[in-house]
C-alpha cells in the first residue's frame, strides 16, 4: 500500500520554512525529519506525529487519534497516528504540525547506524 502523496505535500509545505528538514522513506510511507529527528510521517492515509508523552493523554481524547503501538504490542510514549478525521480542516492540520514541532527540540535523536 502506498502513502497519501497529497498529505505528504501538505506536510512538506507546512515545513518548508524550516532550515533542516530531510525526507526519509519509512513506516511504509515517508517521514519528515526536523533537525535530524523524526517529527511527522505519512503512513497510508494517516499522519504519524511525534508529540511527546506530555501531550499523549489529551491527544488520545481527540477523534481520529490513536497511540502508535510498536513491536510486542508496546505503546509508544511519543507517537500518535492521526486519521483524516483528525486533520480534515486546516486548523486541525496546523495543530498537529505545531505539536510535533513544539516537541522536536526535546525529542531524542535517533542513533546513527554504522
Amino acid at each position: 500500500m502506498g502513502y497519501n502523496t497529497k498529505l505528504a505535500d501538505r506536510i512538506r509545505e507546512a515545513l518548508m520554512h524550516l532550515p533542516d528538514v530531510e525526507e526519509k522513506e519509512m513506516f511504509r510511507g515517508i517521514c519528515f525529519m526536523v533537525n535530524g529527528k523524526m517529527c511527522v510521517c505519512v503512513s497510508g492515509d494517516e499522519m504519524l506525529c511525534r508529540i511527546g508523552a506530555g501531550q499523549m493523554e489529551t491527544a488520545l481524547e481527540t477523534n481520529g487519534v490513536r497511540q502508535m503501538v510498536m513491536a510486542r504490542n508496546k505503546p509508544s510514549k511519543d507517537f500518535v497516528f492521526v486519521s483524516e478525521e483528525g486533520f480534515h480542516n486546516q486548523k486541525d492540520f496546523d495543530h498537529w504540525i505545531k505539536l510535533a514541532l513544539d516537541f522536536n527540540p526535546m525529542a531524542k535523536a535517533t542513533k546513527k547506524r554504522k
